[in-house]
């Protein structure tokens, strides 16, 4: 779960039924005050659960006796998690979060490790143009597969699904291992990235179903740390697996496959020991019997809303893949199938929303909850602050090679100021929210402020003639605001619904920000191949224009040219120019993140009923 934008993290991103008699007295789960008579239910509850109609308030209460207790309501899989909880020692909970934390670690530096081979795996079958494409279609296909894998997890339980997490890392990384042509290699990146993006998506809602929210940020950025320390050690330990005598990307890759179900192993031991304890004390039904294979299938093609499923999935493929197809046409945005992409992505994404509204028998989304504003401008911030992120980053490290002339290693150390700044001060803000809980205040006066002023200032900064010392000041800014941003965009929305909501809830703020990104790149993209070509033709003096073509395609022929010459000036001035536009429109995107921290309501983590049982 890193805090960089680029991974999403972010992770942080990063990446929510049975109801049997037998369960005693049990109705849990994080019942905000703020939200009592508003929390979800499925539909076969005797509630409309897509016209919003609550239980009566007589099924809700707030006494501490009530909370502690299971939600006999809500689905299997989560009643489990909250079994776990009653059963579960202090120190039993300690030891998950230190191996969280372990697994948190290996899971930053494979990731890392994995983007820094791809190039050499796609280089040694003669393909190296495919490296972005393997890397678009493995993020596409791992960012849908949250919804469901959100179901899995309320429906057959959180260790279920870490251990399917697991297998799929796993899997995909023995094929990258052995594969012997791109076309493999596409498909272990996408097994990879999805496990990945489960094992990720795991960590954050076992810190979710085992914190107390006055300490869940902090414990988010605790799972998110070991990016301080991966960032600097992933890069140099793959220098060592391709150098000369290494011992090659192939064992890079089987090395992860073997360590990873190694570390994972005690902490799934812990969950199904705990689950299997808090089962055999009584504390939530067996799964029933549903009948035979044809009326089981049925009814998981029901609980997982396949129809939905595949609607959404086809759209977002279309509507995504638009994005980042376009520049292999011919025509661009004008070609038809660029643009049958975009028409009929778009319908099919708004068919799933009309589905899951009027036709779905069991819904992804808790459509009541949309009602609520907090969870409404959660979402519109979200994907107003990563579509602004992608907007000014995307040509920031060709801009310090460069106009700035950094060596690349230099570069990406720069470029780390983001992961380093941020996972510091989420730590930090998460420790404050204990003395002043208020997310909005923070993420108001502080978090959209500091943002907002770091890119501002690049305005001026990023230009040629600049100190390199500037830009790392508008980094550290960023990186600030960012830290508390990223941590209050997840805890809002826990602090706003119940538990059984959680995944699905953070399930489609991953989707919505998968759309924020790639829309934040194509307007960088479109900025770009706008300004730079025509303020390039314009700036390059006569005997360099021959290799116009050369210069605007290649960042080693821009870097090529000495640094003080009129070539390399008109070059640097070109992306000066193209760079202006990129930030006023990043500034400009954020005044909507700015809108809608200002519309959440104005709750207090340390104030909100909820158990007391089971957590840290």
């Amino acid at each position: 779960m890193g805090f960089s934008f680029k991974g999403l993290t972010s992770a942080a991103l990063v990446s929510k039924d049975e109801r049997g008699n037998s369960a005693v007295e049990k109705d849990i789960a994080d019942v905000p005050a703020s939200v009592a008579g508003h929390t979800s239910e499925e539909s076969r509850r005797n509630v409309d659960e897509k016209l919003g109609v609550p239980r009566s308030d007589n099924e809700i209460s707030d006494d501490d006796s009530s909370l502690n207790k299971i939600d006999t309501t809500a689905e299997a899989g989560v009643q489990r998690a909250q079994a776990m909880t009653l059963v579960w020692t202090k120190s039993e909970i300690i030891f998950g979060y230190v191996n969280v934390w372990l697994l948190a670690f290996i899971l930053a530096f494979t990731s890392g490790s994995v983007s820094l081979l791809t190039p050499y795996v796609t280089s040694s079958f003669a393909l190296h143009s495919l490296t972005a494409l393997t890397g678009v279609i493995s993020s596409l296909v791992s960012g849908i597969w949250k919804l469901p894998y959100a179901k899995v997890m309320n429906i057959w339980g959180r260790p279920f699904a870490l251990a399917i997490g697991v297998t799929s890392t796993v899997m995909g990384l023995i094929m990258m291992a052995a594969c012997k042509n791109v076309q493999t290699y596409c498909a272990a990146m996408t097994f990879f990235y999805m496990g990945y993006n489960m094992i990720d998506f795991s960590i954050t809602i076992f810190v979710a179903d085992t914190s107390k929210l006055r300490n869940r940020a902090f414990y988010i950025a605790f799972v998110a740390s070991p990016w301080l320390i991966t960032t600097w050690v992933y890069s140099p330990a793959m220098d060592r697996v391709l150098a000369p005598g290494g011992i090659g990307f192939r064992w890079g890759f089987g090395i992860f496959a073997i360590v990873i179900p190694v570390v994972a192993a005690p902490l799934l031991f812990l969950f199904f020991k705990t689950q299997k304890k808090a089962r055999a004390q009584g504390l939530f039904p067996e799964e029933p019997s549903r009948g035979s294979f044809l009326q089981a299938l049925k009814y998981y093609l029901i609980e997982f809303d396949v129809v939905g499923l595949l609607v959404l999935a086809t759209g977002l493929a279309l509507f995504l893949l638009s994005f980042n197809l376009y520049s292999y046409q011919a025509d661009q945005w004008k070609s038809p199938m660029i643009i049958c992409f975009i028409i009929f992505g778009f319908l099919l994404i708004v068919a799933f929303g009309l589905w899951e509204k009027y036709g779905a028998p069991v819904t992804f989304i808790p459509w009541h909850l949309l009602k609520n504003r907090t969870v409404i401008f959660t979402y519109t911030m979200a994907f107003s602050l990563y579509t602004g992120w992608y907007v000014w980053d995307t040509y920031l490290y060709s801009m310090l090679v460069v106009v700035f002339n950094q060596p690349v290693t230099y570069a990406g150390y720069i470029n780390n100021t983001y992961t380093m700044g941020s996972c510091t001060c989420s730590l930090i803000y998460g420790l404050a929210l204990r003395y002043y809980g208020k997310l909005k205040v923070y993420s108001f006066t502080l978090g959209v402020p500091l943002t907002i002023l770091g890119v501002g200032l690049m305005i001026h900064f990023r230009q040629p003639d600049e100190n390199i010392g500037y830009i790392v000041m508008c980094l550290i800014f960023i990186a600030f605001g960012g830290g508390i941003l990223v941590i209050s965009e997840q805890t809002t929305l826990m602090t706003v619904s119940k538990q059984q909501d959680y995944p699905a809830l953070l399930a489609t703020e991953s989707m919505i920000i998968s759309v924020g990104s790639a829309i934040g790149s194509t307007i960088a993209g479109a900025i770009w191949t706008g300004v730079f070509p025509e303020r390039l033709m314009a700036n390059l003096p006569a005997d360099a224009m021959n290799d116009f073509a050369s210069i605007y395609g290649d960042i080693d022929v821009q870097s090529s040219y000495p640094i003080g010459s009129p070539t390399r000036n008109a070059i640097n001035l070109s992306y000066g120019q193209a760079q202006r536009y990129m930030l006023i429109a990043a500034v400009c995107i954020y005044s909507t993140t700015w809108v809608s921290v200002a519309l959440w309501q104005n709750v207090d983590v340390r104030k909100q009923k909820q158990r007391t049982v089971g957590l840290l």
